[in-house]
């Protein structure tokens, strides 16, 4: 199977900004897209950005021009920059990682455990 391992993460005032990055690790055959996902407290899990094989990203609204997400399809790992934090950014974050395994050609879709990020006074 595909383990995905996140660091990064912590307490930041508003308007700051933190890094996480994210790998993943395993006998795949290829991994075609990585992305961060968040969770706060009684809400459900939103997508905050994806980025295919091909560099191609996707952002969630609420991020678009303050969250960058970046990879490295060497190393398989995923990182996501960001800056102007605020308060409603205040979630679990969670890597997901997506392709296809050597074995029997399946599909994978894995999840990191998460990283808390809390942006607080």
């Amino acid at each position: 199977q595909v383990q995905v391992v996140e660091s990064g993460g912590g307490l930041v005032q508003p308007g700051g900004s933190l890094r996480l990055s994210c790998a993943a690790s395993g006998n795949m055959l290829r991994l075609d897209v990585m992305a961060w996902y968040r969770q706060a407290p009684g809400k459900e899990r939103e997508l905050v950005a994806d980025i295919d094989s091909g560099g191609r990203t996707n952002y969630a609204d609420s991020v678009k021009g303050r969250f960058t997400i970046s990879r490295d399809n060497a190393k398989n790992t995923v990182d996501l920059q960001m800056n102007s934090l605020e308060p409603e950014d205040t979630a679990v974050y969670y890597c997901n990682a997506r392709g296809r395994l050597w074995r029997f050609f399946q599909d994978f879709n894995s999840w990191g455990q998460g990283t808390q990020v809390t942006v607080s006074s």
